[in-house]
Formats: structure tokens, C-alpha cells, sequence
């Protein structure tokens, strides 16, 4: 009796890693960033009902009536919590968009909007206003014209010191950004030493490490604007980016000019993050943390990637906003510190997961 013929199995690949579609992360964090405004209006140094929160936010959206003895408490609610919390979120926004748009340009895990050197540039813009009164004839508004003109001024030189007869090549947009990052820093701690200590140093210091103390009603809309801008950009370009970070030669080969891309980028990333650095300051951690979490949530493709992220990061600095009031009442604490606090460990935790590494597992 003959043996039966062999039979060939064919190996089955394995299966893909599973991840969660777009629209529950998104709808869920969209429901959190709602009830997050709330509680960021709500929870402070002054104690005030959630109710009374409720009826003010209600009262200034509609016009309604107040007595006269809640004039000090609406103000509260409507003129400091309520922008402050709206400006975290499109700060929280803006910087986790960026920070997507910067790892896919240069193709690094450990790039952030702070690579290219803007928000070190902003800084002495920043600084020259708080220490020596630089523009003091632009008012209130003095210190974020100063910090965005400062980060475009910082902008144009990354951009010409690492433009070469290759093009925008991504290691010498990188080593570029950090030598000028350090350049920066340097005028910036040198002007903060000279300075007259005592109120001016401590606030300069403050910006340093990011805060959202100042803000107002008038610098929502040209943030909030700029962030809006910037993300559609960024999401009508998705599918380019999804080629750009699998190479060059590979974005090439899909009809998709890499260097053009990288310059777009580069331009669209330094405005978004020269617009948020000028009314929060330096805040770090949020545009290299948050990436890595949403393509562990969502996967790698970026047209998945930028719906989310904007989320994430508007949620995770409205709650570092309401900690930064919380912890030490009534003192505040530098935003830029608990991102750090937070960011440090999360992200070796990250680095530790095995098999993950660049977008996604």
C-alpha cells in the first residue's frame, strides 16, 4: 500500500495587530474634552458650585441676567477660567498635531515641534518683553508679538542654515534645530542673569516652563485660528505623509516630492508651534508623548492618527492646566513641570513595551 502524497501547507502569515477604529477614540475623547472644559472652568483656587458654573456658562452664551452680588464670581467663570481652559486645549491641540507632523518629516520617534529650534526662538522674543519692556508700545499684546516674530525670525534661519544642494534633508533639519535650540537658550539665560532680579526673573522663568496665567479672550482666536489651519492642512495631507515616512525614495516612487513636502511641513509646523509658544510658552512633552499613544491606540496611518491626536492632546493639557491651579493653591506651577512629571515616565514605559518602536508596534 503506496504512502499518501505529501501535501503542501502553506504558511499563513501573520495576523496584522489589531487596532481600534477611528471613531470610538475619537467620540469618546471628543465626550471627555467636553466634560474637561467643564471641570477646567469649574475647579480652581475659589470655590464655586457646579451649579452656579453651569448657570453662568449658561447666563454668557445666552445673554441671561445675573444679580448683582455674582458680578465677582461671573468674572471668575467667563473672564479667566473659561479662555484659559479654551487656549489649553487648542495649545494641547496644536502641539500634539505638530508634533505627529515633525516625527513623519524627519522620520524621528524622538522629534517634537521643539526640535527645530522655534520655541527656543520665541523665548527671547518672549523674554526681552518680560525683563526689559521690548515693545511696550503694542500693549498687552506686546509679549506674544514679540515671541511670534522672535520664532519666525528663528524659523528663517533653521530653515537657510539647513537647506543645502540636497534639499531639506531631515538629519540636517535636526541637527540644525538643536544647535539652534542651545544658541537660543543661551541668549535667553544670559538676558534672564542680567536682568534686575525679583518679579521680572520669576515670571520670565515661568514662561520658560509654560504657562497659561495670561491668558485671554484676545489671544484665543489667532491661536485657535492657527491650530485649525494647521490640522486641516496636515489631514488633507495624510496620505502624503503616510508615504514621506517610509522614506523618501519610496514617497518618490508614489508620485509625492518629498523635498517639497518636507519644506510645506516645515513651514506649516513652525507657524502652528510659533502661534501656540507665543501665548503658553515653552511646553514640553505634549507633541512627543501624545503620537506615541494615539498610533499605540490607532495604528500608524496618519489618516487616522491626525484625527485623533488633536484630541488627546486639547484633553491631556486642559487636566495639567487644572493640576498646575490645584496641586499648590493658590500658587501655580509651571505647566512645562507636570508635563515633564507626567511625560518622563510614560514614555520610558513606552520605550520598554516590547516591539514597539516608530509608528506603532
Amino acid at each position: 500500500m503506496s504512502a499518501p502524497a505529501a501535501t503542501s501547507v502553506k504558511p499563513r502569515a501573520a495576523d496584522p495587530p489589531r487596532r481600534t477604529p477611528t471613531g470610538p477614540p475619537a467620540v469618546g475623547l471628543g465626550l471627555t474634552l467636553l466634560v474637561s472644559l467643564v471641570c477646567g472652568v469649574a475647579l480652581g483656587a475659589s470655590d464655586l458650585a457646579w451649579g452656579e458654573v453651569l448657570r453662568f456658562l449658561w447666563a454668557g452664551l445666552s445673554g441671561g441676567v445675573l444679580r448683582p452680588d455674582e458680578a465677582a464670581a461671573y468674572s471668575i467663570v467667563w473672564e479667566i477660567r473659561l479662555p484659559r481652559t479654551l487656549l489649553a486645549a487648542v495649545v494641547g491641540a496644536g502641539l500634539a498635531t505638530t508634533g505627529v507632523a515633525v516625527q513623519a518629516m524627519v522620520r524621528n520617534a524622538l522629534a517634537d515641534p521643539f526640535v527645530l529650534g522655534i520655541s527656543s526662538g520665541a523665548a527671547v522674543g518672549a523674554n526681552a518683553v518680560i525683563l526689559f519692556g521690548t515693545l511696550a508700545a503694542f500693549g498687552v499684546w506686546a509679549l506674544s508679538v514679540s515671541a511670534f516674530a522672535s520664532a519666525l525670525v528663528a524659523m528663517t534661519l533653521v530653515y537657510t542654515v539647513a537647506r543645502s544642494s540636497y534639499g531639506l534633508t531631515p538629519l540636517r533639519l535636526v541637527l540644525t534645530g538643536t544647535a539652534m535650540s542651545y544658541g537660543f537658550s543661551a541668549i535667553t539665560t544670559l538676558m534672564v542673569f542680567r536682568a534686575e532680579r525679583g518679579e521680572a526673573a520669576r515670571s520670565a522663568v515661568m514662561w520658560l516652563l509654560g504657562s497659561l496665567s495670561g491668558a485671554t479672550w484676545g489671544a484665543l482666536p489667532i491661536a485657535a485660528g492657527t491650530v485649525v489651519a494647521g490640522a486641516a492642512y496636515l489631514a488633507l495631507s495624510s496620505g502624503r505623509l503616510n508615504a514621506l515616512a517610509m522614506g523618501d525614495e519610496t514617497a518618490a516612487a508614489l508620485g509625492v516630492n518629498p523635498e517639497r513636502l518636507r519644506r510645506e511641513l516645515f513651514v506649516v509646523t513652525a507657524g502652528v508651534t510659533a502661534a501656540v509658544v507665543a501665548v503658553s510658552g515653552a511646553i514640553g512633552f505634549v507633541g512627543l508623548m501624545v503620537p506615541h499613544l494615539v498610533r499605540m491606540l490607532v495604528g500608524a496611518d496618519h489618516r487616522r492618527v491626525l484625527v485623533v491626536a488633536p484630541l488627546m492632546g486639547a484633553v491631556l493639557l486642559v487636566w495639567v492646566d487644572i493640576l498646575s491651579r490645584l496641586l499648590l493653591a493658590p500658587a501655580e506651577l509651571p505647566v512645562g513641570v507636570i508635563t515633564a512629571v507626567l511625560g518622563v515616565p510614560v514614555f520610558l514605559v513606552l520605550m520598554r513595551r516590547r516591539g514597539y518602536a516608530f509608528g506603532g508596534r
